[in-house]
């Protein structure tokens, strides 16, 4: 389990088997419920944005900043961003599933870089996993990390990024 693990970001096959391998593992009274679990991740009601999302990615776009999002995931979450009324606000997505590679490796950042016209040492990663953005800092990008808390504990989370253009 541990080398599926690992690998669960590189594709939607083996992103699925390792999370209900390891809901299984919990010993669930019903085979059929790590399927269900695994289900109901993906709805757009399983996921809440940080509150200041919105703004902050307006504020962007209206300062002519440019957004992707480069994320270590198994699945298409962009209907999670269409859901939730953000999407129209990112301009790319980079997702490890997709590309077969996940951060830190600095060849999604630089297809990121790449996709909006942007050298990375005038790129901007916000992130809130250490290890996993590394690969934003080896490439030469600026890091700002947010707290990695619940979302209602971290109201302002991005509005900091806001500061830093």
């Amino acid at each position: 389990m541990e080398e599926l693990w690992k690998e669960r970001d590189l594709s939607t096959e083996a992103h699925r088997a390792a999370f209900t391998a390891l809901a299984r593992e919990a010993s669930l009274p019903s085979d059929d419920l790590a399927e269900a679990l695994y289900g109901r991740s993906q709805l757009s009601a399983a996921w809440r944005p940080y509150p200041d999302t919105e703004d902050t990615l307006s504020a962007l776009r209206m300062r002519g900043v440019p957004v992707a999002v480069v994320s270590n995931i198994g699945w298409d979450m962009r209907p999670v961003f269409r859901d939730h009324g953000v999407d129209h606000l990112v301009d790319a997505y980079f997702l490890s599933f997709e590309y077969g590679v996940k951060k830190p490796d600095p060849r999604i950042f630089q297809a990121a870089c790449d996709k909006l016209g942007v050298a990375p040492d005038e790129a901007l990663m916000v992130g809130d996993e250490r290890v996993a953005d590394s690969g934003a800092v080896a490439l030469g990008c600026q890091v700002h990390l947010v707290d990695h808390l619940p979302v209602d504990r971290r109201p302002n989370a991005l509005a900091a990024v806001l500061q830093l253009l």
